[in-house]
């Protein structure tokens, strides 16, 4: 049977991992009901379960931890279209965060399928137990084991109103099990239990997920398997703007650019990267270009680096990305660890701005190598070497980044507003 669903392989997950289980069910579930990949919307969230969003050639949106079933009934809601299938993809965790999100949208009976990967511990962050974890199970942060037992999620579901609910183990092939939940209208839910092999299985050695499930009091069964109560988007003839006035940005100035120019923005997360990229298109929408902006940090936030991947352009954008940026600017050394290999592979019609302090890399790029943070300090090294490039690039009004930085929390800082009245 060849892919039709799953588009990069091999799969990123530990190996003998249950997700994996699941992800190759699903493409062959998916087939067994002859889908259209452009028939079906997964959404999944934060957690080892959610990297399989990119393997997958159907519609994709990837969330905050345990979000994804409120995005999901939000999708299905707006779609209230029975021929169209979301399928959510929830660990045990975030379905221990948003909890509240499942009972509702079992209550409320969206046409959905939720598929919790629940392998009773948080994969991702280290192992630590989660709502679901049986009791005596042991986790990396709970050697002792669990003292008491964890949620029966099929149960509340079932009691909260879901069509079809049902409890089944992430061994063989679980594509029929799939398929059914799948082919169901209204709410289902669909809960796989699993093992994980990196945190799981070495925390109870010899531990079998059957022998578990059995001890747990986790039966393999049907909880719910009845009419589902549909849910009906109420249509309004007449609903007001979600936009604020307050937010629109007026077109004071004009702009030299004639074809549009991609940025990459790299510096290091807490030094203000992001707020002087949100300023920067900010003047460039007063001088009435078209602009994108796409930020890129660890999960862990506040460590590490923070960059931003912005698009200023006279015409419509099509694409929110820089792939091939044609102006870098780095400001710290996590900066350019994370830039390193993008500004290795500048050629020379690119421009590449530099803080002074740091080790130039190999590149063909054309450099202007200053003293960002010397002179403006860590904090606000990023806004202060956009400034330095406008006032060389000069393709929109110096006034504009002047008059969206004197509007901004950043100008109250005495020593960097000297800086830029003083030089530009």
């Amino acid at each position: 049977m060849d892919n039709q669903f799953i588009i990069n392989e091999p799969l990123p997950f530990c190996k003998g991992c249950g997700h994996t289980v699941v992800s190759k069910s699903t493409e062959k579930a998916l087939q067994k009901l002859q889908l259209n990949p452009r028939d079906v919307v997964l959404v999944t969230d934060i957690g080892c379960h959610g990297i399989i969003d990119k393997a997958f050639a159907t519609h994709t949106v990837h969330g905050l931890h345990g979000r994804s079933v409120a995005l999901g009934s939000g999708i299905s809601a707006g779609l209230d279209n029975p021929d169209k299938k979301v399928i959510v993809f929830v660990g045990d965790g975030g379905a221990t965060i948003g909890m509240q999100h499942l009972i509702d949208a079992s209550h409320n009976g969206f046409n959905m399928t939720v598929v919790i990967h629940n392998n009773m511990l948080y994969g991702m962050t280290g192992g630590q137990p989660s709502e679901f974890t049986p009791e005596g199970f042991k986790t990396p942060t709970l050697p002792e084991g669990a003292q008491h037992a964890g949620y029966d999620i099929c149960a509340l579901a079932s009691e909260a109103g879901a069509a079809y609910v049902k409890r089944i183990s992430a061994i063989g092939d679980i594509s029929d099990e799939l398929a059914e939940a799948f082919s169901r209208k209204g709410f289902s839910l669909l809960e796989i239990m699993e093992i994980c092999p990196s945190y799981g299985v070495k925390s109870n050695p010899g531990l079998k997920l059957k022998q578990l499930m059995k001890n747990a009091g986790l039966d393999e069964k049907v909880y719910a398997d009845k009419e589902p109560r549909a849910y009906k988007t109420e249509e309004r003839s007449e609903t007001s703007s979600l936009l604020s006035s307050k937010l629109k940005i007026e077109k004071n100035y004009d702009s030299k650019l004639s074809k549009p120019i991609r940025m990459f923005l790299s510096g290091s997360a807490g030094e203000g990267v992001q707020a002087a990229a949100e300023l920067f298109i900010r003047a460039g929408m007063k001088s009435g270009l078209q602009v994108t902006k796409k930020g890129s940090y660890p999960v862990t936030v506040g460590v590490g680096f923070s960059a931003s991947h912005l698009i200023l352009s006279p015409d419509e954008i099509l694409y929110s990305d820089s792939p091939q940026p044609d102006v870098m600017i780095v400001s710290s050394k996590d900066g350019l660890s994370f830039a390193r290999k993008q500004v290795e592979k500048l050629d020379e019609n690119k421009l590449l701005f530099i803080d002074d302090s740091l080790e130039l890399p190999e590149t063909k790029a054309k450099v202007v190598s200053l003293p960002f943070r010397e002179e403006a300090g860590a904090r606000n090294a990023m806004i202060y070497a956009l400034f330095h490039y406008l006032n060389q690039s000069g393709f929109m009004p110096m006034e504009a980044l002047k008059e969206v930085f004197g509007n901004s929390k950043i100008s109250g800082n005495k020593k960097l507003s000297e800086l830029v009245s003083g030089k530009f």
